[in-house]
């Protein structure tokens, strides 16, 4: 241990001999570890921290799955809820939710009703979770049942923003969706499961359907005590086919899965999108520590001398070596510290480049905790192997009485004979390339998501919601009456051209899904097809901005449950095998999940438009839109046309829906080009993350080159002033080091493009309207890159042409 701590005193005291070098080595591989542990805490936050639940591992997600439709993840219906709450023998419990937008009325300081984001739970979801109040108590089982008395669970932010933290609130009542509820607890702090939720209430009182076919819940379950995941899904196998057969209309063709917590939460995409990200920052280290092992080389190089002394006087090899590491192990440990300090802002960068309206889920922390910290010195300690092994072993090669005769001179020798130090350089330019052109397409992605075609012009259109809550809206007659008054009150206002209302909004995503049977074509059960379907108002198409062939609806039809629909290109063409959408009109299908099943005729095509967010593997699917009393929704949306700037309307029409029902929250209100780039925001975030990172990989691949070209130059001082003084131009010397710095270069674009070949496949599914081998970015990035180098290797060769020879004779 003495020996271990001279080790260091002696180390601290030869970095303190070259401050400027070993600042810079510091700087180098604190960016380094800085960006990686900014990305880990990332990882850390959504992949390996444990959720805040009891025996987490012991919680399944339960899912439908349809394999015709290419349903993985669907949701269940209420009877299979009881059914299997009832009968499982693998899950000592069974609890179910759906989201459901909760309004507050009446509060105090409240002009209007305030809408957050809500969730209808059964009364055991939480003791499953084992999650108690921080004050009061969960539901019970009284509470959760049809009929049952009104009662709220609030956030702890809520009753802090709203009660000002006032103990003295439970028991008390508030209008809660326009019904009477009892406050019976506030959650504990952070606590907004599943995301960002901030009122709770009972599920059975606000879910009077429970038909079979009415898919909306999401199940968790937990494991009985010695039930495996894989002896859980045996029996839900057993169990769907059983459901099946029991119910043919409705199961068949269904099945059931189980999930843990973590596919559940943290899906594909996300996976990959995390692996990405940290396999570039450590591309980026590799680069660093390639620099700074680069500088440890020259710095060993001129520490020959006294390193063969100490040999000759005794000092083993493995000695030397350890205490050449223990010098690097300082530098990278220094750097660690750097390196934290530097993910603290990464970290925060990286939360506010998360908009609002899509925050993380309360489970996901980006903080740095135990883990974080023991990832920075693990890499730290890897860092120091990786940059000071080489340049130890070198230092110590047994030719000591080479190096005490020529008493250090040209010890380097020639960049040929430096292989090492040149591979390094070859390997940042190669690592380099590879980011930078995933930088390049993540770009290009964006850019090319800012000029996708939509189907429709978004800069005209304004979007908002509005929540019909409480008994005066129970019947579809009530929401349709209160839907057509807010459109015509929005249609009379200035600078207005249009309104339409669905569930739906354009890229906002809604609407519904279900099973359709084709009139003249086989109805096989479990092989139902499936489409999109949304109910829509009269004047939703001309809102949007969609052309449509054939008609829309009549001012009856649009009043009532008409068997009347449009239907997008992609129904015309899938069901019936027609391009031309006039083929399609007076063709009729039914909707097999919606009572009664009335054949509906096609009067109208409609191109394709965007539903959702922007995908890149999403293709167009059939969609077919009816009449609004099809689908009355508490949460309604508005589409709204305008001559101007779609923002100035916002008060107006705020105005208008309550002067219509002063009870209404609007919310979501946003210009519909706001609503893409909330919507596209990690192709934004990626783009600026990988440009981030490649830039700093460029300039780190520049200053290895010029590094090692300089360092080349200085020592070759002597043949280059040989050169010189037989008669070469300086022309001749420029083109022999700028051509060295060239060939290292070519050989690094090479080995980069065959290894961006390779990597940029992985993301594939994470760009939009660009191919992962796209020739321009390869093309124009490693044109770059080897201007960037011919840059970096002409300084030191202009140097060069500046020796004079008698001066460097007479040195040497």
């Amino acid at each position: 241990m003495d020996s271990l701590i001279e080790d260091f005193r002696f180390a601290f005291r030869a970095l303190k001999k070259s401050p400027a070098a070993m600042s810079a080595a510091v700087l180098c591989i604190g960016l380094g570890i800085g960006l990686n542990v900014t990305i880990f805490s990332i990882v850390n936050g959504a992949m390996l921290r444990p959720f805040p639940f009891a025996n987490p591992e012991s919680i399944a997600v339960l899912h439908s799955t349809q394999v015709q439709n290419e349903i993985e993840q669907g949701d269940l219906s209420y009877p299979t809820y009881e059914d299997l709450r009832s009968q499982s023998k693998s899950f000592s419990e069974v609890a179910a939710f759906t989201a459901r937008s909760v309004t507050f009325a009446g509060l105090a300081g409240m002009e209007e009703p305030e809408r957050v984001q809500g969730l209808e739970i059964s009364a055991n979801l939480f003791p499953l979770l084992g999650i108690k109040p921080a004050l009061g108590r969960n539901f019970t089982p009284e509470e959760d049942r049809t009929g049952g008395p009104g009662a709220v669970l609030l956030s702890h932010s809520f009753w802090l923003r709203r009660f000002n933290g006032d103990p003295q609130i439970l028991g008390k009542t508030i209008l809660v969706n326009a019904r009477q509820a009892t406050i019976v607890g506030i959650m504990p702090v952070g606590f907004k499961f599943p995301d960002q939720q901030e009122a709770w209430i009972p599920l059975a009182p606000w879910e009077p359907e429970r038909t079979r076919n009415d898919r909306k819940l999401a199940l968790y379950a937990r494991l009985k005590p010695g039930v495996s995941f894989e002896q859980a899904q045996h029996e839900l196998d057993a169990f769907a086919k059983s459901l099946a057969s029991t119910y043919p209309e409705t199961d068949k063709g269904w099945g059931l899965t189980a999930w843990t917590l973590r596919r559940d939460f943290v899906g594909k995409g996300m996976k990959t999108a995390l692996y990405t990200m940290l396999g570039a920052v450590s591309f980026i280290l590799l680069i660093a520590c390639a620099n700074v092992a680069n500088l440890f080389l020259a710095r060993a190089s001129a520490r020959q001398r006294e390193i063969a002394i100490r040999s000759a006087f005794g000092a083993s090899r493995g000695r030397l070596v350890r205490q050449l590491l223990i010098e690097s192990l300082v530098v990278a440990l220094l750097g660690s510290a750097l390196g934290l300090l530097f993910s603290r802002y990464g970290i925060r960068w990286v939360e506010m480049a998360i908009p609002q309206e899509d925050a993380m889920p309360f489970w996901m922390n980006f903080s740095i905790d135990a883990r974080v910290v023991s990832f920075a010195i693990a890499a730290a300690f890897v860092s120091a192997i990786l940059f000071g092994l080489a340049p130890a072993l070198q230092a110590t090669s047994p030719n000591i009485q080479g190096t005490l005769k020529e008493g250090g001179r040209g010890a380097a020798g020639s960049l040929r004979r430096n292989r090492l130090r040149s591979g390094l350089v070859v390997a940042e330019v190669a690592l380099s390339l590879v980011l930078l052109i995933g930088a390049a397409l993540f770009v290009r992605s964006f850019l090319a998501m800012q000029k996708a075609d939509l189907g429709f012009d978004p800069r005209p259109l304004m979007t908002m919601r509005f929540y019909m809550p409480g008994d005066a809206y129970a019947t579809d007659e009530a929401k349709a009456q209160r839907v057509e008054d807010i459109v015509r009150r929005l249609e009379a206002l200035p600078q207005v051209e249009a309104v339409g209302a669905s569930n739906l909004i354009p890229v906002g995503g809604g609407g519904s899904g279900g099973a359709v049977e084709i009139e003249g074509q086989p109805k096989n059960e479990g092989e139902k097809p499936f489409i999109f379907w949304a109910g829509v108002t009269r004047d939703f198409f001309r809102a949007v901005g969609v052309p449509i062939e054939g008609k829309t609806f009549s001012i009856s039809e649009a009043s009532q449950k008409a068997p009347v629909a449009v239907v997008n290109r992609t129904f015309a063409k899938k069901f019936f095998g027609s391009d031309k959408g006039v083929d399609a009109i007076g063709k009729r299908f039914r909707l097999l999940d919606e009572a009664p099943e009335t054949w509906v005729t096609v009067i109208g095509v409609i191109s394709d438009f965007t539903l959702e967010d922007l995908d890149p593997e999403e293709e167009s699917q059939p969609s077919a839109y009816l009449p609004y009393p099809w689908q009355t929704t508490w949460n309604t949306g508005l589409t709204i046309r305008t001559q101007g700037n779609p923002a100035a309307i916002t008060a107006a029409a705020r105005r208008e829906i309550h002067g219509s029902d002063a009870g209404l929250p609007v919310f979501d209100v946003r210009t519909m080009t706001k609503l893409l780039d909330v919507g596209n925001w990690e192709y934004r975030f990626f783009g600026w993350l990988f440009s981030i990172f490649g830039v700093i990989a460029l300039l780190l691949a520049a200053i290895g080159v010029y590094g090692v070209l300089a360092f080349a130059v200085s020592q070759r001082r002597q043949e280059i002033g040989v050169r010189m003084a037989l008669g070469a131009a300086r022309g001749q010397v420029l083109r022999l080091v700028v051509g060295q710095g060239m060939r290292l270069a070519g050989i690094g674009i090479g080995l980069g493009l065959l290894g961006a070949f390779g990597v940029t496949r992985v993301l594939k599914g994470m760009l939009y309207g660009i191919s992962a081998t796209d020739p321009t970015s390869f093309a124009t990035l490693a044109a770059a890159l080897a201007a960037v180098a011919f840059l970096a290797s002409f300084l030191p060769a202009h140097r060069a042409t500046e020796v004079d020879p008698l001066v460097a004779l007479r040195n040497d």
